[in-house]
């Protein structure tokens, strides 16, 4: 993929199993949500792996091991090995060991996916201030993680010890809704203590590279739902990306979405990975896509009918095309309404 910028999304006459070699699949609000598998997961990554795709399982939360992680998606009926589990905890934990002694104690505030990957890079997590480390790490830890590790961890950085943090999402789906994940919990520390961490987890570099090298992908496709990590992760490691829109992401955010945040595919659900991607063309002054045709005028306009993700894949491509490398910010509302989006 080229970092040009994308004015709308692309088609593949292949169906993406066939197309790449290796999904780089994103789980909470792709896989499952709040623990329960997304409806078409479960059949649909079992067609792709029947068809020789292989599936990786690539999450910004820290607080489970990849054990753990493959046991739940094992349950729901999707076989998994901890092989196959790249997680935040182990990005921010090779970052770390890239940077002090082996053997070295680090802060741990977060759960037991960071214990484990930093005893795998040969560090020794602590849990308080007092214990000398060399480091604090930052990850996920549930709702139920105490007020005071915020403290200890504010303790640490006010001395000079260095601060990472898994990921900064703001937000994480579960099955009542939208929770605050663990980018709210660094506002926190940020807030109390004015250091900055230094932060591992999707879209930055040190995660992408912590995937490759755990799954020697050739031709990788990113799988998500989130265009602020899964979309621009595989913008800046320069692979494709399919959105599903089982997450946190709507259509008017992906019709505003600027270049870095705009997928190669677009599709309801993990049965996007069986099929081919249609075409989207240009059709006078404005953009078709199966029945639709999509213009930017005052406004975003759609005439036609047929499948409703067609008329989004339209008026992704006549939005993205008047924002250019910006955002759009023309009323989407009456367009997206007829496609009951």
């Amino acid at each position: 993929m080229s970092q040009s910028v994308r004015t709308r999304p692309e088609a593949s006459g292949q169906a993406l199993s066939e197309a790449y070699d290796t999904a780089l699949l994103d789980l909470d609000g792709v896989v499952y949500a709040g623990g329960n598998a997304i409806a078409h997961a479960v059949e649909s990554l079992a067609a792709a792996r029947a068809g020789g795709m292989h599936l990786a399982y690539v999450t910004n939360n820290a607080l489970r091991t990849p054990d753990t992680v493959a046991d739940h998606l094992t349950e729901l009926g999707i076989p998994t090995g901890a092989d196959d589990v790249i997680t935040s905890a182990q990005a921010v934990a090779r970052l770390i060991s890239d940077q002090v002694p082996s053997g070295a104690r680090v802060l741990v505030i977060g759960g037991d996916g960071l214990r484990v990957a930093l005893r795998e890079r040969g560090l020794e997590p602590v849990e308080s201030a007092d214990d000398d480390p060399v480091a604090v790490v930052q990850g996920y830890g549930g709702p139920e993680l105490p007020w005071g590790r915020f403290a200890e961890a504010c303790y640490a950085i006010a001395r000079g010890v260095p601060w990472y943090a898994s990921n900064t999402d703001l937000t994480i789906p579960g099955a009542r809704g939208i929770a605050p994940g663990n980018g709210a919990a660094v506002e926190v520390v940020r807030i109390a203590t004015g250091a900055e961490p230094q932060v591992a987890g999707k879209p930055l570099p040190p995660m992408h590279r912590e995937t490759i090298l755990r799954t020697g992908a050739e031709r990788p496709l990113v799988v998500g739902d989130r265009l602020d990590t899964d979309i621009e992760g595989a913008f800046n490691g320069e692979v494709d990306s399919l959105l599903v829109l089982t997450g946190v992401t709507d259509g008017a955010q992906l019709l505003a979405a600027p270049p870095q945040h705009r997928p190669t595919y677009v599709d309801a659900d993990l049965r996007g990975l069986l099929t081919g991607q249609p075409e989207v063309t240009q059709a006078g002054a404005g953009f078709r896509c199966g029945g639709w045709t999509a213009t930017a005028g005052t406004e975003l306009e759609l005439d036609g009918d047929g499948e409703a993700l067609d008329g989004l894949r339209a008026l992704c491509a006549a939005a993205w095309t008047a924002a250019g490398d910006g955002v759009c910010r023309l009323d989407s509302g009456k367009a997206l309404a007829r496609l009951g989006l």
